[in-house]
C-alpha cells in the first residue's frame, strides 16, 4: 500500500521534469569542463536527445533508472511499485521499447547514441568512461 493518497502520489508524480534533471545538469557539467560543447534536447533530430555533440555526431540520453528500467543488480532506483503493479509494469516497457526505437533510428542516422543512467552520473569514473566512449567512436 501507497503511503500518499492517490491524490498527492499524482501530484508528486506530475511534478517529476523529462528535461534538466540534475543527472543530466551532472553531466552536462562534466562534459563542459572537460572542454565539450554540446546543444540540449535538440527537436531537429528524432526523439529530442538530452545531449547532442555534434563535432563526435554522437548523442546522449541521460536515463531515469525508475522510468527507463536500469537493469543493474547495484542500482537501486529501478524497482516496480508494489501497488498498481499492471500500470507501472506497463508504462516502464513502453518506455523501454520506445528508447529501442530511438536509439536504432539515430544509428540508421549514422549517430552514435550513449545511455548513461542516473546512479552513474554521481560517479566520476562512469562520466570518464562516457567521455573516452565518445571520443573513441567510430563516426567522427
Amino acid at each position: 500500500m501507497d503511503k500518499f493518497s492517490k491524490e498527492i502520489r499524482s501530484k508528486i508524480m506530475s511534478s517529476i521534469r523529462s528535461k534538466n534533471t540534475t543527472p543530466e545538469i551532472n553531466v552536462r557539467s562534466y562534459l563542459h569542463k572537460k572542454g565539450f560543447r554540446f546543444r540540449l534536447h535538440d527537436n531537429t533530430l528524432p526523439c529530442s536527445p538530452d545531449i547532442i555533440l555534434k563535432k563526435y555526431k554522437s548523442v546522449i540520453f541521460v536515463h531515469g533508472c525508475f522510468w527507463h528500467h536500469h537493469n543493474d543488480a547495484e542500482c537501486r532506483s529501478s524497482h516496480i511499485p508494489k501497488s498498481n503493479v499492471n500500470f507501472w509494469k506497463d508504462k516502464i516497457e513502453k518506455n523501454i521499447l520506445r528508447d529501442i526505437k530511438n536509439n536504432k533510428l539515430l544509428q540508421k542516422l549514422r549517430w552514435n547514441v550513449f545511455t548513461i543512467w542516473e546512479c552513474e552520473t554521481k560517479d566520476e569514473k562512469k562520466l570518464e568512461k562516457l567521455v573516452s566512449n565518445i571520443l573513441n567512436s567510430n563516426y567522427s
